[in-house]
């Protein structure tokens, strides 16, 4: 590698501070059926952590609809709570605007069993929210992929300055990359707007 000036990239490792709450089961409604028949019956949401030189770590909400692929609602923030997990599915409702019963499903993280949360849910009428089991990340596994592919393709080949340096790249990665170029093979090799384009038509 020194004879090559190869370089390898040293990822810097998040620890998650230790909760001394007790992680309550909550009902898996999606069970790991992740088919669908079309758009806005299935999302799926979770937070990832990036890291900043001068801010430390942020947070990335995403909501993928599990139809295309699509990243239809994301936000972060230097802060991880209930604000950016709700702030995330707000942005996904405001841009599809769906109108027929969904399932959002979602880890058991603090943000996500929040009474504001649950709350946001029951007004809204038309999500019913769905948790996966303690410790089983395969439960959520396409929001997990996801966020693998974001750190693989954008976040862990550069080094953020700031939160802002941080938000402008992830916002162009996922607007400009992964929901409108990036190819899928689960969807029939085309990218997720793509896709919601054609389910669109059809409907």
């Amino acid at each position: 590698m020194r004879k090559l000036g190869i370089k390898s990239i040293i990822i810097k490792k998040y620890r998650p501070t230790s909760s001394k709450n007790k992680v309550v089961e909550k009902q898996n409604v999606l069970k790991r059926d992740f088919s669908t028949n079309t758009i806005n019956e299935k999302w799926v949401t979770d937070i990832t952590y990036i890291y900043t030189i001068k801010d430390g770590w942020c947070y990335l909400a995403s909501v993928m609809d599990l139809h295309t692929r699509k990243i239809v609602g994301h936000s972060m923030s230097k802060n991880i709570d209930t604000k950016l997990a709700l702030q995330a599915v707000k942005n996904a409702v405001k841009l599809q605007r769906p109108t027929k019963q969904l399932i959002l499903h979602s880890d058991l993280g603090s943000q996500y069993t929040s009474l504001d949360f649950k709350e946001y849910i029951l007004n809204s009428k038309i999500i019913t929210h769905s948790f996966s089991g303690k410790g089983c990340p395969y439960d959520n596994a396409s929001i997990e992929s996801y966020h693998a592919s974001l750190k693989k393709e954008e976040v862990h080949l550069v080094s953020y300055y700031d939160f802002n340096a941080a938000k402008l790249a992830v916002f162009e990665y996922i607007e400009s990359w992964y929901n409108r170029i990036r190819i899928h093979s689960s969807i029939g090799y085309i990218s997720p707007q793509k896709c919601e384009d054609l389910a669109r038509k059809i409907s």
